[in-house]
């Protein structure tokens, strides 16, 4: 396969896990409507199942719910879940586009009896906004400051009880008074390949095409654990099935339009390839500085971080140190490259 040494930076990513503005609607139409369609994190949905069910016997608010995990794995996707097993209305917003505390103010207040409220990206509240919602989360009220100087007063407004249910991808950056008020925390976890499978076998009929089994299989081993990344795919090869084939995705049509899309065997596309390249042949397999990597590649540390390390992580293909980051013996083996006998094995 060509490295497509160029393209990495000049296109968005097949593999990029986060989510397009324009894939909002096709993405909402294929989400699970209920816990019994949704597929995977078991050891979450499990439990979640006993919370909701203990919720409604008690006739009290579900606990605020954390949901941490790399991006595209159905953080929100299991938000909508919640809110529909619950028969609640979920209030939606991200941490980026609540920037001052009167605008929190102003979502808290409307909000009714038992409603959800789902805030994504919820590590990148600032802190002033952060300190609006811990009473909020605590006791259901909001202290607010009206007036300034020596006229300024505190007032305290009482808020219907909610559930607050805030996604993550960068937990760790989530401030430790904000953590601890949410009563379950959950993490996600990338899927397996029968799992990926199962979601997009699931799909094929509201993107009205056809799917033969096997050529399902090969989308789910190439999505690098990730239903987002899977779906992606899936509409992808169905062009090429419409333009190159009958319309129905077969093996043979589902290897060639993943070849041409760039992305392996192993769901690796060509920013993958380049920056494990970068690591084994320009730096001796490491360990080499995210902050050098970025520059290299013309791409921002947190794309790295935050997309696509997390899978070569995953799959053992480059490691953290204190020093760095450093490719494993199985990516010089992946990518054919011979790295130094004495670090082989």
């Amino acid at each position: 396969m060509n490295d497509d040494a160029g393209d990495a930076g000049e296109r968005r990513r097949t593999v990029d896990a986060g989510l397009v503005a324009n894939e909002l609607r096709v993405e909402s139409s294929l989400r699970p409507r209920n816990l019994s369609e949704y597929v995977g994190q078991e050891h979450i949905t499990d439990n979640l199942r006993v919370y909701l069910e203990a919720s409604r016997r008690r006739g009290r608010p579900l606990d605020h719910v954390l949901l941490a995990g790399p991006p595209g794995l159905g953080k929100t996707s299991l938000a909508h879940v919640v809110a529909e097993e619950l028969s609640a209305r979920l209030r939606t917003t991200s941490g980026p586009a609540v920037e001052r505390a009167g605008d929190l103010a102003a979502l808290l207040t409307s909000l009714e009896p038992s409603d959800l409220l789902f805030i994504d990206e919820i590590h990148r509240l600032g802190t002033v906004v952060e300190e609006v919602l811990y009473p909020a989360m605590e006791d259901f009220s909001l202290d607010l400051t009206i007036g300034q100087g020596p006229a300024a007063r505190s007032v305290r407004v009482d808020l219907p009880s909610f559930t607050l249910i805030g996604a993550t991808t960068r937990s760790g950056l989530l401030s430790a008074p904000l953590r601890d008020r949410f009563g379950i925390v959950e993490r996600f976890q990338f899927y397996g390949e029968d799992q990926l499978a199962t979601i997009v076998e699931r799909a094929a009929p509201r993107l009205e095409v056809e799917l033969d089994r096997d050529a399902g299989q090969e989308i789910a081993s190439r999505s690098r654990g990730t239903p987002r990344v899977a779906l992606r795919l899936m509409r992808r090869v169905r062009d090429f099935a419409d333009v190159d084939g009958t319309g129905r995705i077969t093996l043979e049509i589902a290897r060639r339009a993943l070849a041409r899309l760039g992305v392996d065997e192993l769901g690796l596309d060509a920013l993958d390839r380049r920056l494990l390249r970068m690591v084994i042949e320009d730096h001796d397999r490491g360990p080499v500085g995210l902050n050098t990597l970025a520059a290299s590649l013309g791409e921002e540390t947190d794309t790295l971080e935050e997309i696509a390390e997390p899978y070569l992580l995953q799959i053992g293909f480059l490691e953290r140190t204190p020093r760095g980051r450093q490719a494993t013996a199985k990516a010089c083996r992946h990518l054919g490259i011979d790295g130094p006998a004495s670090r082989l094995f």
